[in-house]
């Protein structure tokens, strides 16, 4: 398998990784992982177990025990299955939290790999590029103007009832950007070998068509 197999997305929340890393996949007949919904996972049993994200030994505790599966699509948590559950803000934030929390992205970091290694892979997350992959030959970073990324994330959350203004939804986001970009363990940030791609005012298979055209191939 060469390291042009494995396609990494990078980018903050609502650049537009999950849609266009689902139809990439599609596209390529590769599969397809979030890690973020790994982050979320996590995020789950921390706030259903009550535990507090900065209590490191709790966290400890919690990841001994915590099973994390991922099965056409679906995200499995202790044989439950959470994929709507933890598609909130609130889940959003608590995962912000506890993915700035080394000892989270140590345990996450193994099975992001051993997904990933398998080779013909999209891989979108906020250091797949950075940490998790740094060997891929294929890296892209997403980007798009707050206003846009907020219009985006205000349309997911409210699909869930959210009764949160489009304006409050930027003003989180600007919130994760600065936790996401600023964290000690493994901040988002473009690395000088990806390739930049603001999707602002790009439809979603124009970002699709761009990729598929930029990318190396053996």
């Amino acid at each position: 398998m060469g390291m042009k197999d494995i396609i990494t997305i990078d980018g903050p929340s609502g650049a537009g990784k999950s849609t266009v890393s689902k139809l990439l996949a599609q596209r390529l007949g590769y599969s397809y992982l979030d890690t973020g919904a790994l982050y979320r996972a996590v995020a789950w049993k921390v706030k259903k177990e009550g535990i507090d994200p900065d209590n490191e030994e709790k966290l400890k505790e919690a990841l001994s025990i915590i099973k994390i599966t991922l099965e056409s699509g679906k995200v499995i948590v202790n044989g439950v299955d959470v994929s709507s559950d933890i598609r909130t803000g609130e889940i959003g934030e608590m995962s912000s939290k506890v993915s700035a929390k080394p000892v989270v992205r140590e345990y996450l970091y193994a099975i992001q790999r051993e997904i990933g290694l398998k080779g013909r892979v999209v891989v979108e997350g906020r250091d797949i590029g950075t940490v998790i992959f740094p060997e891929s030959e294929n890296k892209f970073f997403f980007d798009a103007s707050p206003e846009e990324r907020g219009k985006r994330r205000h349309k997911e959350l409210s699909v869930k009832n959210s009764d949160t203004s489009i304006k409050d939804t930027i003003e989180d986001l600007k919130k994760r950007d600065t936790r996401d970009s600023t964290r000690d363990s493994a901040p988002l940030k473009r690395a000088n070998d990806m390739i930049y791609i603001d999707t602002t005012n790009i439809g979603i298979d124009g970002v699709v068509e761009k990729i598929i055209s930029e990318l190396k191939r053996d």
